[in-house]
């Protein structure tokens, strides 16, 4: 084996040392550096029209085959002797070629087989683009250059592609009609992104409106799973992530809205309960949620699950919880009572305490059928207990588009119940059932999410449906 820059394989050079047809196996074709007119130095850079490409993949120009052993281009070797066989001895042995033609080598239309181009290797062979102001070296002559593959062929920068094959792609400065604009509604993640800043407002300004007055709403619907927990509590947070002075009261034995807010109800810590029992003041009972300002809530824990018995033999039963919030020093801007799912004496605190109800409704028929006969009782608690008492909001609750049954019952509402429906509706979304089992609100477990962003436009509804109509609030 001699170090000359190929090997002298039998398989690869015949009998003889005589080249075979597959020609030699040059060692720098593989080099991840290597390139057209590379030498020893490294790749030698060539802007895109300077010289004609050198195609790799075509047969002889013309059909020839060379008969000297010396290009014509290629000066002699100073100082030695001229070489006596057919090939140089510095240029390994080229391909037989097909046979001769009379057509001169550089006529139109030479090439013998129309051949589509390698788009892929010519980017692959092609050199960087050259620095300015650095000088480009002369490009070598296609001679100069071997390779496996054989002889090679130069096609001249302005001939055009062989019909039947496409063109090498050119850059183009026409803008597609697909393209996305600035104009154009932003990537689905930066939109999210943005809904999530809004939503936690950072900053801490108040960005809903306050109410001149302590507005106490009153969360009742007497069927159970239509979400009352679930809006009660993301309608407290977003309202204290925007400035407002909010306080959550949980009437529920099952102590769901303390879970969601994070707050300990387990046996034995101060609850709702001292409050309509004992009379314990409710500033004692009431909690401040941890990681939300302006928020507080008074828990709830299973011993409320016998107040309804202990509150029958109690002197004005049904106004405990009324006094409990009117002796609270505070002020606060909403109060969110809880409502448990009953028309029962703790149902009835509730709606003696508050004067504004607001009704979820689930967007489903059995919803509907209960939903007169808490209209009745709240008419009884009107003329009996509490004149201020009025239906102020009602939210369609876990709306499915994909059904006609939920685009039903919200026009069945819409058209009873008319401006008292808020045009924000709260679809079903994982992500609002998700959101208590790690202690939290939606507001907060996921800012971005289609629940939250529900549940944010009807905070900013009712907070401004509470300035525009200062009426039924608390003194």
């Amino acid at each position: 084996m001699h170090d000359d820059g190929r090997y002298d394989d039998p398989r690869v050079t015949g009998p003889g040392g005589r080249p075979s047809v597959a020609g030699p196996v040059s060692r720098e074709t593989d080099h991840p550096g290597w390139s057209v007119g590379a030498d020893s130095r490294g790749p030698s850079p060539r802007p895109a029209d300077s010289d004609p490409v050198v195609r790799r993949d075509a047969p002889p120009v013309g059909g020839l085959a060379p008969t000297s052993g010396v290009p014509a281009n290629l000066p002699p070797a100073a100082g030695g002797p001229q070489p006596t066989s057919g090939v140089p001895a510095n240029l390994p042995p080229m391909r037989e070629a097909p046979e001769a033609t009379d057509r001169p080598a550089n006529a139109p239309g030479s090439r013998s087989v129309p051949a589509r181009r390698n788009v892929a290797a010519s980017a692959r062979f092609e050199p960087p683009p050259a620095v300015p102001g650095t000088p480009v070296p002369q490009q070598p002559t296609p001679h100069a250059v071997p390779d496996a593959a054989g002889p090679v062929a130069v096609v001249p920068p302005d001939t055009p592609p062989a019909a039947g094959y496409e063109a090498e792609p050119t850059p183009s400065t026409t803008v597609s009609r697909e393209t996305p604009t600035r104009e154009e509604d932003d990537p689905p993640l930066a939109m999210e992104a943005m809904r999530a800043v809004q939503i936690l407002n950072p900053s801490g300004e108040v960005t809903m409106p306050r109410p001149d007055r302590t507005r106490v709403m009153c969360v009742a619907n007497q069927k159970g799973g239509v979400g009352k927990t679930t809006t009660t509590v993301n309608l407290a947070v977003a309202l204290a992530l925007h400035g407002n002075r909010v306080l959550v009261v949980d009437l529920d034995p099952q102590g769901n809205a303390s879970t969601g807010l994070s707050v300990p109800h387990h046996t034995g810590v101060p609850d709702v309960y001292d409050c309509l029992i004992d009379s314990v003041p409710l500033e004692e009972v009431a909690q401040a949620v941890e990681g939300i300002p302006n928020l507080w809530c008074v828990p709830a824990t299973i011993d409320l699950a016998g107040a309804e018995i202990e509150l029958v033999s109690v002197v004005a039963r049904e106004s405990r919880l009324g006094r409990a919030i009117a002796g609270y020093p505070g002020h606060f801007d909403y109060i969110f009572i809880d409502c448990p799912p009953s028309l029962g004496l703790l149902t009835v605190n509730a709606l003696v305490a508050a004067q504004e109800v607001l009704i979820p409704i689930q967007c489903e028929y059995y919803a509907l059928e209960g939903l007169n006969q808490l209209i009745n009782n709240i008419n009884l608690v009107r003329q009996h207990l509490n004149p201020k008492l009025e239906v102020s909001t009602i939210l369609l609750t876990m709306y499915d588009r994909r059904t006609r049954l939920a685009d039903a019952v919200e026009q069945d509402v819409r058209n009873h119940f008319g401006d008292k429906v808020l045009q924000a509706v709260i679809p079903r979304n994982v992500r609002v059932s998700e959101a208590p089992s790690y202690g939290q609100s939606v507001m907060t477990y996921d800012p971005g999410s289609r629940g939250a962003t529900s549940y944010f436009e009807a905070a900013q509804e009712i907070a401004e449906r509470g300035v525009k109509e200062p009426v039924n609030r608390n003194a």
